[in-house]
């Protein structure tokens, strides 16, 4: 598991924690490594662009984001090659899950207007670990979704940087890199080198004290 340094409440897990997307047991044992509640708020992620405020855990319904200003409620999104984005305010945070259909509709944008409309200033980002530029191999119809985020893969085929993507999203604010690639590393479960249905989990939150 990745905590980020700097950050208050911001952990990626990977795949030796265990799938905290579906498994109880796994987010108790995750929580309590992180000495945070078992009880997660979620959404049922759906490639878009709402971000869903959040006061109590449990099912939030359809969303690639969560964002609260509650201490102590733990909030959660699960990948398996998408981009985890961690973003922490003065007084509250939010988290978001980011594929390239997610970037290009602007659910990082979201996720940082829905922290000012609650009234508090966005600060600070971190992206976690994702399928990287190096091997997340495109089609021309996703280069022009994104926009400026083409890349090569290592074997010469036309890829998008959904980190560069991702981090222009979060222009001004400080931001912290994984660049740890879930399709290369081994450490990650990929849904695009495995074809699995296992998620890592990434986790934000605001400490009680």
């Amino acid at each position: 598991m990745i905590r980020p340094a700097g950050f208050r409440g911001a952990a990626f897990g990977d795949a030796s924690d265990g799938n905290g997307r579906d498994d109880a047991g796994v987010r108790d044992r995750i929580s309590a490594e992180l000495d945070i509640s078992s009880r997660w708020a979620s959404v049922r992620q759906v490639h878009g662009s709402v971000v869903v405020g959040v006061d109590r855990p449990g099912p939030a319904g359809d969303g690639d984001g969560l964002i609260t200003d509650r201490p102590g409620l733990p909030l959660t999104i699960a990948t398996a090659d998408c981009v985890p984005v961690i973003i922490e305010g003065i007084r509250s945070v939010a988290v978001v899950h980011a594929g390239w259909r997610g970037v290009a509709a602007g659910v990082i944008g979201a996720g940082r207007d829905a922290m000012v409309a609650m009234g508090d200033t966005p600060r600070r980002a971190a992206i976690g670990p994702s399928i990287g530029p190096c091997c997340y191999e495109v089609g021309d119809e996703v280069c022009s979704a994104i926009g400026g985020a083409s890349s090569s893969t290592t074997f010469g085929t036309t890829s998008v940087d959904l980190w560069a993507a991702t981090e222009a999203q979060l222009d001004g604010l400080i931001v912290w890199r994984a660049e740890r690639c879930t399709f290369t590393d081994t450490d990650y479960w990929s849904y695009r080198r495995d074809g699995t249905s296992n998620r890592q989990i990434a986790v934000a939150w605001v400490p009680e004290h």
